[in-house]
C-alpha cells in the first residue's frame, strides 16, 4: 500500500482533487468523507458509489484501519486502554474514559517522543516518527466504531508531543471538527504540550478554540530543566509570556498540568512560587499525582501533600483541581503499555 493514499488523511478539498482526477463530480468527495466518519472498514462499503467508482478508488487509495493488538479494561472504573499496531510495525496507545458528560478518548500524536521528560513513559523507547492526520483520526474511529459509543471529547495527550507534529495535528483537528465528519466541537478538544513556544504562538493564530494544556510540572527553571529538557531551550519566563499572548489572542483559558513528584516539586515553597509566577494569567492548574513507571525512580506525593499544594494555590487566587486517577489498575497513563511491549520485544 506504499503507493496508495490513506483516505483518512484527506479533507474534503483534497478528496475533491483525487476524485476529479478520476473524472468525478465534486459532490462525491463529501459522500466519501461522510462514509469515512462512520468508521467503515472498506471502500466497498460506500454503497452510494457505483461499483466501477469503488473499484477505481480502491486502485488509488485505501482506508487506514488500525489493528488492535491489545486491549485492557479497568475493573475499577471501566477505563479501556488500546495498543494499536500500525502498517509499518510500530505501535501506539489510546485510552477511552467515561465521564458524566460522555466518552473521552486520549490519543497519541507520535510514535514515541523526543522531548525526554524524566517522569514520562512515552519517551523511554525513543522517537520513531510522526503520526499522520489519518492515523490520529483512525484511533478515534476505531474506538468509536468498536465500542459503539459516540466520542464527545478528544484529548491529544497520549504518546508524543503534539506540537512537535504541528502540521498534522492542525489537519487532524479540522478533520474531527468538520460537520460532515465526526463534528466534535473545538471546545471539546484538548491539546497538551511540554511548552514549544514558537508553536504555541502559531497555534494562537489558528482560530481554533481548543483547550490548551501546558505540562509545567515545576515552579523554577532549575527544577524544570532537570525533569524537562525542553526548559533549557524555552525557559519558564518565555513559556509564561507565550501563554499570556495565547490567552490574549484566543480569550481561552490555559490549563497548567502539574504532576506532583514526592520530594521533587511538591514543597510549600514550590506552591507559593508557582502561584506568584502565574497570578493574573487566564489559567487553572490541574494537579496530577505522578504515575509510577517501571524503571523511573519517581514516586507520587502523599495525599496530604497534594491537598496542601492545592490549598496554597487557591489561597493565592489560583483556581486548582486534582485530576481524578483513571484506569490505575491497567497503567492507563500514556506510554506505559507501549513501553512494556517494546521492552518485551527488546528482550
Amino acid at each position: 500500500m506504499d503507493d496508495k493514499i490513506n483516505l483518512l488523511d484527506l479533507n474534503i478539498p483534497q478528496l475533491e482533487e483525487l476524485l476529479r482526477d478520476m473524472g468525478q463530480e465534486k459532490f462525491r468527495a463529501r459522500q466519501v468523507f461522510q462514509w469515512l466518519a462512520k468508521g467503515i472498514p472498506s471502500i466497498d462499503d460506500m454503497t452510494n458509489l457505483s461499483k466501477a467508482l469503488r473499484e477505481k478508488l480502491s486502485e488509488r487509495a485505501f482506508i487506514g484501519r488500525l489493528d488492535i493488538r491489545h486491549k485492557l479494561v479497568s475493573k475499577i472504573d471501566g477505563t479501556k486502554k488500546y495498543l494499536f499496531g500500525l502498517p509499518d510495525g510500530n505501535i501506539i496507545e489510546s485510552v477511552l474514559m467515561e465521564y458524566k458528560h460522555g466518552f473521552t478518548v486520549c490519543i497519541s500524536s507520535q510514535v514515541g517522543c523526543r522531548m525526554g521528560c524524566g517522569f514520562c513513559a512515552s519517551t523511554g523507547a525513543g522517537f520513531e516518527r510522526n503520526l499522520t492526520p489519518g492515523e490520529m483520526l483512525g484511533q478515534v474511529l476505531s474506538i468509536q466504531h468498536g465500542e459503539s459509543k459516540r466520542i464527545s471529547n478528544i484529548v491529544v495527550m497520549g504518546i508524543g508531543e503534539p506540537l512537535d507534529n504541528y502540521k498534522n495535528l492542525i489537519a487532524f483537528l479540522k478533520l474531527v471538527n468538520h460537520p460532515d465528519g465526526l463534528n466534535i466541537g473545538y471546545r471539546h478538544i484538548s491539546v497538551s504540550t511540554c511548552g514549544l513556544v514558537p508553536e504555541i504562538l502559531s497555534l494562537s493564530q489558528e482560530s481554533l478554540p481548543i483547550t490548551l494544556s501546558i505540562s509545567l510540572h515545576a515552579s523554577n527553571d532549575e527544577m524544570r530543566s532537570k525533569i524537562m529538557p525542553v526548559n533549557k531551550k524555552y525557559s519558564i519566563d518565555k513559556l509564561i509570556e507565550a501563554c499570556k499572548i495565547y490567552t490574549e489572542v484566543t480569550r481561552r483559558r490555559i490549563t497548567f498540568e502539574y504532576a506532583l513528584i514526592r520530594g521533587v516539586n511538591d514543597s510549600r515553597k514550590g506552591a507559593y512560587e508557582l502561584a506568584k509566577r502565574i497570578r493574573g494569567l487566564l489559567c487553572h492548574v490541574n494537579i496530577i499525582p505522578v504515575n509510577t513507571v517501571a524503571g523511573i525512580d519517581m514516586e507520587k506525593s502523599s495525599r496530604p501533600q497534594i491537598e496542601q499544594f492545592k490549598s496554597i494555590l487557591e489561597r493565592n487566587g489560583i483556581e486548582a483541581t486534582i485530576r481524578r486517577e483513571m484506569g490505575s489498575d491497567i497503567n492507563a497513563a500514556c506510554g506505559q503499555l507501549r513501553r512494556s511491549q517494546t521492552a518485551g520485544l527488546a528482550r
